[in-house]
């Protein structure tokens, strides 16, 4: 029998040591080196524990930390990121070598980021759960504005005050559950997702809904759906390359299975319509939102922001219609996303650093200089955008057929739409870097790329067009069985 006690132990310890030792000793190079020995470790356990977890929710550590396979999938999700930054971290941040006498400070920064996402969605209890997504904000702020230049400051400012505002009405939402709870349990119970769903189909309408809404809207900041989204763009885009790839591909997962859960309280109240149908439309604006902005951006890292809006909006849609087909593609989704939007701001980060400038227009015949890794980039442009034969396609196709058997079907229709508008929008600021003019004599890129800046695109690359080609039976049941249980 597996012991996921001292998994989840080990999966919180080891980086915890090495946070220590990186402060401790002061040695850049012998930093990034531990944290990538802390990431592959931490990977590993998070593979083993999706593997063995069992198909229904398990309540362990004195009923403080639950384990469903939906909590399996977004820790997964986490410790892959995390393997996949700390390679490229390598890399990038030794490009900026006016930050070398803090590369230990960077790097512990960024195992303590993975440690508080591999908290979060282990959390049994709503409030502790909205302590670990604070801590997140807390430690990723101070990597936003790592490089310390007034536009990184001020986008670790922002992000730090839109999102607390947000989480304050997170806050005063699970007060309400937790009130409209005492009506049934008494003034003092525990607060727990299970007690939470209990008692929802006796607490009255309207509190219940409205404290969905609170928590909708507070942990929607956090995950960037629009219109709470306008921290996103800044704190992506002037973060570390690295440090985007872990917010956009692991932090907002977590937000949004907060969200989840919220809305299994709201469905075992019997206000499913009511709950599905608010976060549907929350993921249709986003999706709309993004768009607009797409078209006319032209940084590199704040157009790979607004996709971020975008595919958070299609998972938010692909919960919103509910049922085991969208849920399925949304979960599916959720991993492509992860892997796909790694390799784009590791790609981002390249460019930026090759051709000095986060401007697209400035960004020229890139495959001309770069050709492997602009390849690479270009191919993961195409994936991103859903388009075949990558995964995203197919958990966009699967969210979309699971949207027609939904109360709502018309968001299907709004949502294919815009995905071709964003497609044809994403894919013109490519053409133009692409095939666009030469770039002038003093803007030729001569920076060489280390293997370090490449490897980790390669490796996001491949299994983003398996998963496109190929969609394992395992998963699908996989999938299957965490709609079956609470999450």
């Amino acid at each position: 029998m597996v012991n996921f006690a001292a998994l989840i132990a080990a999966l919180w310890i080891i980086p915890g040591v090495a946070i220590i030792l990186m402060l401790a000793l002061r040695r850049p190079h012998l930093a990034e080196y531990l944290n990538l020995l802390t990431s592959i470790v931490v990977f590993g356990l998070t593979l083993a524990i999706l593997v063995a977890v069992p198909n229904k929710a398990l309540v362990t550590g004195a009923q403080y930390i639950l384990l469903t396979p939906l909590g399996a999938w977004v820790l997964f999700c986490v410790g892959l990121v995390y393997l996949l930054a700390s390679i490229y971290a390598i890399g990038y941040m030794r490009l900026l070598p006016e930050e070398k006498p803090r590369l230990h400070k960077y790097y512990a920064l960024q195992a303590g980021f993975a440690l508080t996402m591999l908290i979060a969605p282990l959390m049994n209890n709503p409030g502790i759960f909205w302590i670990a997504i604070d801590f997140t904000t807390i430690v990723s702020a101070f990597l936003v504005g790592f490089e310390k230049e007034a536009e990184c400051i001020e986008a670790a400012w922002k992000y730090l005050i839109v999102v607390s505002a947000g989480l304050a009405l997170a806050l005063l939402g699970i007060i309400l559950f937790y009130w409209g709870g005492t009506f049934v349990l008494g003034p003092t119970y525990a607060l727990t997702w299970a007690n939470l769903r209990e008692v929802a189909p006796k607490v009255p309408e309207t509190l219940l809904f409205l404290a969905f809404l609170l928590t909708l809207v507070g942990f929607g900041t956090k995950v960037g759906l629009a219109p709470m989204h306008t921290w996103l763009p800044d704190a992506h885009s002037e973060g570390p390359a690295p440090v985007s790839a872990m917010l956009s591909g692991a932090l907002l997962n977590i937000a949004l299975l907060g969200i989840y859960r919220f809305l299994s309280i709201v469905d075992s109240g019997g206000y499913s319509l009511m709950g599905h149908t608010a976060l549907l439309v929350l993921g249709v604006l986003s999706l709309f939102v993004a768009g607009l902005f797409i078209v006319r951006q032209d940084g590199a890292k704040r157009m790979l922001a607004y996709s971020s809006l975008e595919h958070m909006g299609v998972l938010a849609i692909g919960f919103g219609f509910g049922g085991p087909i969208a849920f399925a593609g949304a979960m599916y989704h959720m991993v492509n996303h992860s892997l796909n939007k790694s390799l784009m701001f590791f790609g981002a980060g390249n460019m930026m650093r090759a051709y000095g400038t986060k401007s697209m227009s400035k960004m020229r015949q890139i495959l001309r200089y770069y050709p492997v890794t602009g390849a690479v980039w270009l191919l993961g442009a195409v994936a991103i955008t859903g388009a075949p034969p990558f995964g995203l396609f197919l958990s966009e196709l699967t969210i979309l057929r699971g949207g027609i058997l939904s109360p709502n079907p018309w968001a299907v229709w709004v949502m294919a739409i815009l995905l071709i508008l964003i497609f044809i929008a994403f894919m013109n600021h490519f053409r133009r870097m692409i095939w666009g003019p030469e770039p002038e004599p003093d803007e030729v890129p001569t920076l060489k790329l280390s293997l370090w800046n490449s490897l980790p695109m390669w490796l996001a690359l491949i299994p983003v067009l398996v998963l496109g080609l190929w969609w394992p039976s395992g998963l699908w049941g996989f999938f299957q069985q965490a709609f079956l249980v609470q999450p």
